[in-house]
């Protein structure tokens, strides 16, 4: 047994910095707080009760879950306070640049109020005027007189434009410093967090090593349980798809239709249903109002225990004790599968492809039911010794298994 994963999962993370600085600082915001509400979501559907002894592989799962969000949220904090030390250096600049052309301009502004002063008088005014040699010199210093009245104001207007251009960037560079104070007390914070992660990380990994072999079983037991309800999961679906094409070959009422093996022969209604499936390929709402997905799809080396490998058939999502699992689009009831210990599991078909919802507590569906999008299948289980609600969502196309990750909405 080793305690690599928490080490390389922050690693991981902390590589993925070099892209995230190529990201603007609105992005980084956006993607920060994001991440604060995943922790939050993380400590509320993973930590809400205290770990026993008994459940220390599920608790090692989630406090690794927990430091590689952390790890994340870092990286993040790490890049938009660098981009804020960027613009604060750039805006102090400005400001420099602002001041020495507003020092300028006052020092012209003095020199021309002075000047104005010494003449201001409506004698010398007029003396100025009189003392012309002709009208024509005359109406030109008029002109001058007017054109310097006017450019005595227009730079007094720049003068106070400028005051307040200073002014705004000073506000602006206090709004940013204290953000960045804010930002590298946060990532303190965080990195504290994950230490104290890390410790009982460490206890976590002595606790199960004193009792690796009973682990080893216990999870392996539920490796092979996971492993029969897929094969019946799988059995179900091709004798569904067989007991349908049945069906629409009699309708149809020829022998002579091509039927591929394990794969629907669709009605027209049906395949127009499969086409609009796929058109919301990314756009599929999720299977729970709110949750964390704690297994991905496809085979995954177990973190813990080398040799012992996990195949992840769908997705594991823990969400809030009582919700409901959601139907991710119209479809109809293919078939409501019920294991040992009374759970099930209900099957929707959306013309070629079906979704699996595993892990209910209970459901009033019945096969041939139909369902509309957003709709409740049923409750999902919550186990009383992780105290987790669990569901496990499995997407197919026929008898192909598809990663549900890729067809839902991105959280």
């Amino acid at each position: 047994m080793s305690t690599k994963p928490i080490y390389i999962s922050i690693i991981v993370f902390f590589l993925s910095v070099l892209s995230v600085f190529s990201q603007t600082r609105k992005q980084l915001e956006a993607q920060r707080k994001k991440l604060n509400k995943e922790i939050v979501q993380v400590n509320n559907l993973l930590f809400s009760v205290k770990k026993k002894e008994k459940n220390a592989l599920d608790a090692l799962k989630d406090i690794d879950k927990k430091i590689a969000v952390r790890a994340r949220l870092i990286s993040i904090i790490n890049a938009e306070a660098l981009l804020l030390s960027k613009e604060i250096t750039a805006n102090q600049l400005s400001v420099k640049k602002l001041e020495a052309k507003l020092k300028a301009l006052k020092a012209d502004y003095a020199e021309m109020i002075f000047k104005s002063y010494k003449s201001k008088s409506q004698q010398s005014r007029m003396m100025f005027l009189l003392s012309s040699q002709n009208f024509y010199q005359a109406y030109k210093r008029l002109e001058y007189m007017k054109q310097y009245t006017s450019f005595r104001q227009k730079q007094g207007e720049e003068i106070l434009v400028k005051t307040n251009e200073v002014k705004a960037i000073n506000d602006s560079l206090l709004v940013q410093k204290r953000l960045k104070d804010t930002l590298v007390l946060s990532e303190k914070n965080q990195k504290e967090e994950i230490e104290a992660d890390k410790k009982e990380y460490e206890q976590l990994i002595t606790t199960i090593k004193k009792k690796e072999s009973s682990y080893k079983k216990e999870l392996q037991n539920k490796i092979k349980e996971e492993a029969s309800v897929t094969k019946k999961i799988d059995k179900i679906i091709r004798d569904e798809i067989a007991r349908a094409n049945r069906i629409a070959k009699e309708k149809l009422k020829t022998e002579s239709k091509k039927v591929v093996k394990n794969e629907f022969i669709l009605s027209p209604e049906a395949k127009a249903l499969a086409a609009n499936f796929e058109l919301n390929k990314g756009k599929l709402p999720w299977p729970v109002d709110q949750g964390i997905v704690v297994r991905k799809f496809g085979q995954q080396k177990h973190p813990t225990f080398p040799g012992i490998t996990i195949n992840g058939t769908g997705l594991h999502i823990v969400t809030k004790q009582g919700n409901n699992a959601l139907a991710i689009f119209n479809g109809s009831v293919l078939n409501v599968l019920v294991t040992a210990q009374g759970k099930k599991n209900v099957l929707i078909q959306h013309g070629n492809y079906i979704s699996s919802y595993n892990n209910l507590q209970s459901s009033s569906l019945k096969k041939g039911d139909f369902v509309t999008t957003g709709q409740k299948i049923g409750q999902i289980f919550t186990d009383k010794v992780s105290n987790k609600t669990k569901l496990i969502f499995v997407l197919f196309k026929n008898t192909t298994r598809l990663n549900p990750a890729d067809w839902i909405l991105k959280r």
